[in-house]
C-alpha cells in the first residue's frame, strides 16, 4: 500500500496536448530533463481519455487543434476536474485567443517559441496553485462533512423541521437567517452547518457575541476602524464583515445589540455596504448574515429594545430550535454521539451508560440544554474507564427540580404579560408552566407544589 508521504514525494505528473508532434517531442524531453512525469496526447479526444483514466498535477495544451480546440478540451477538463490547472500555448499574434481562454477558465498561457525560463516560472506558479487548490477542497469537505447536518443527531419532530428549514435556507447563501431558542440548544452548531451546506470556504464563518464586547468597542468589532478614529486605534483594523467576505457573519445575542448600533447594521442589511470607525467611504459587503438570541424578538420590540424595523429585516427566515426538555427523545441518542466522540479523544472503551443512570438524565430538566448534556457526560468519561457510567458519575447539581416538601418560604414567578394578553386564564397557564419547567416536567411533583390533585392538573 502506497502512504501519503510516498503519494507526497512523486514527481508532477503533466498530461501535454498538441497535435505538432515535433513541438510535442521537445517539450516532453524540456519537461523530463525537469523531472516532471510527463504524459502526451496528440489532440483533445485523447486528452479526455487520458485524464479518466489518470491522475495528473497540471494540463498544457496547445489552442489550435483540429476537432476539439483547447478552450473546448480546457472546458472538458474543468467538468471532470474543477481544480486541476490548466495552461495553454499560443503563437505569436494571437494573444487575444490565450486572453478568452484565461476569462473563461485557462491558469495562464505561454507564447511559442517559449522561454525557458518565463516557462519554468509558469510552471511551478501553476503546480502550487493546483496543490493549494486541492488542500483547499479537501479542507473545504473536511470542514462540511465536520459540520453538516448529518452531525446533528434528532428524532424529535419539531428539530427535524428546525432542520429541513436550516437545509433549504442553505442553499441561498445570501439569506438572512434568525436562530432563536435557550442558550445551549445549538444555535451556533446550525448556523455552522448552514454555512457549510453552503459551500463557503471553511475560514469565512466568523462569530460575533454582541453581549460580550462592550458597547463602545462593538461597531468597531463589527465594521473595524481607521488608524485615530478613537483613542488606542494606533492602526488601521478590520472588522468582522470585512474578515466574513464571500461567507458567514454569525451575530450572537443580537437582542443585547445597542440601539444606535441596530440602526447602523439595519443600513448594512440593506445597502450591502458599511464604514469602517472613522472612515468615510463604503466598503461592500457580500457575506450572509445569521443571527441568534435566546430572547423574545417580539418581547424586546414592545419594550423598545429592540427595532421593529430591524425585526423585520432579520427575520427572513426565522428558526426556532426546541430545548433539550421539548425533546427528551434525543437525550438517548445525543448520550451515544457525545460518548463515541469521547472515546475517540480520551482513547477509552467507555461502554455505555446504566439504565438508572439514562433515567436520571431523561428525567433532569437541562437548564443549560445540549451544551450542559455534553459537558455532564464528559465529566463522567473523564472519570469511568472500562465501566458502565453510573448516576454516581453524573454531575447534575444546581437547579434541582423543586420538592414539596421543601423548606423554601417563598416561591417568586416572574409573569410578563402585556395588558392585551392579560386575563386569568393566561396567568394561569403561565403559573403551570414555570411550574412544571422548574420541576423537569415531573406533572405529580408540580401537581404537589400547586396543592392539586394530578388529573385537575393535567386538565
Amino acid at each position: 500500500m502506497i502512504s501519503k508521504k510516498e503519494i507526497s514525494m512523486r514527481n508532477p505528473r503533466i498530461l501535454i496536448v498538441d497535435d505538432d508532434m515535433f513541438s510535442l517531442s521537445f517539450l516532453e524531453e524540456h519537461l523530463l530533463h525537469q523531472n516532471f512525469d510527463v504524459i502526451k496526447a496528440n489532440n483533445g479526444k485523447e486528452a479526455l481519455s487520458l485524464l479518466e483514466k489518470q491522475a495528473v498535477d497540471l494540463v498544457i495544451s496547445d489552442l489550435v487543434m483540429p476537432e476539439m480546440d483547447g478552450v473546448q478540451l480546457m472546458l472538458s477538463t474543468k467538468e471532470l476536474h474543477p481544480t486541476l490547472p490548466f495552461v495553454v500555448f499560443t503563437a505569436e499574434g494571437s494573444i487575444e485567443s490565450a486572453v478568452t481562454a484565461i476569462k473563461l477558465g485557462a491558469l495562464d498561457y505561454i507564447q511559442k517559441p517559449f522561454d525557458p525560463k518565463i516557462f519554468t516560472v509558469v510552471l511551478q506558479r501553476a503546480l502550487e496553485f493546483g496543490r493549494l487548490s486541492n488542500e483547499n477542497k479537501n479542507l473545504r469537505e473536511h470542514f462540511s462533512e465536520r459540520f453538516s447536518f448529518h452531525n446533528i443527531v434528532t428524532q424529535s419532530p419539531a428539530m427535524r423541521q428546525a432542520l429541513e428549514l436550516a437545509a433549504r435556507v442553505a442553499a441561498s447563501p445570501r439569506t438572512t437567517v434568525s436562530l432563536t431558542g435557550e442558550s445551549g440548544v445549538g444555535k451556533e452548531v446550525l448556523a455552522r452547518a448552514i454555512h457549510f451546506t453552503s459551500g463557503c470556504l471553511p475560514g469565512s464563518f466568523v462569530a460575533v457575541n454582541c453581549a460580550a464586547i462592550p458597547e463602545t468597542l462593538l461597531e468597531s468589532e463589527l465594521f473595524g476602524h481607521v488608524r485615530g478614529a478613537f483613542t488606542g486605534a494606533e492602526r488601521d483594523r478590520e472588522g468582522k464583515f470585512s474578515l466574513a467576505r464571500g461567507g458567514t457573519l454569525l451575530l450572537d445575542e443580537i437582542g443585547d445589540m445597542p440601539l444606535a448600533l441596530q440602526a447602523k447594521l439595519l443600513r448594512v442589511l440593506e445597502e450591502k455596504c458599511y464604514e469602517k470607525v472613522g472612515a468615510n467611504i463604503q466598503m461592500p459587503t457580500d457575506c450572509r448574515v445569521i443571527v441568534a438570541t435566546n430572547r423574545n424578538f417580539a418581547d424586546l420590540v414592545r419594550k423598545g429594545f429592540f427595532r421593529e424595523d430591524l425585526y423585520h429585516r432579520i427575520n427572513v427566515v426565522p428558526i426556532a430550535i426546541p430545548s433539550l426538555r421539548e425533546r427528551s427523545e434525543d437525550i438517548p441518542l445525543l448520550v451515544a454521539f457525545f460518548l463515541n466522540l469521547f472515546r475517540q479523544h480520551q482513547g477509552k472503551s467507555l461502554p455505555g451508560v446504566s439504565e438508572n443512570a439514562m433515567d436520571k438524565l431523561i428525567s433532569y430538566p437541562w437548564p443549560g440544554n445540549v451544551r450542559e448534556l455534553r459537558n455532564v457526560l464528559e465529566y463522567a468519561a473523564i472519570l469511568v474507564s472500562d465501566e458502565l457510567i453510573t448516576p454516581a458519575h453524573l454531575r447534575l447539581s444546581g437547579n434541582k427540580p423543586l420538592s414539596g416538601t421543601s423548606e423554601v418560604n417563598s416561591v417568586v414567578f416572574d409573569i410578563r404579560l402585556s395588558p392585551e394578553e392579560l386575563s386569568l386564564d393566561a396567568i394561569t397557564r403561565a403559573v403551570l408552566d414555570m411550574t412544571l419547567q422548574r420541576c423537569g416536567g415531573n406533572k405529580t411533583e408540580a401537581a404537589k407544589i400547586l396543592k392539586v390533585n394530578r388529573k385537575m392538573f393535567y386538565r
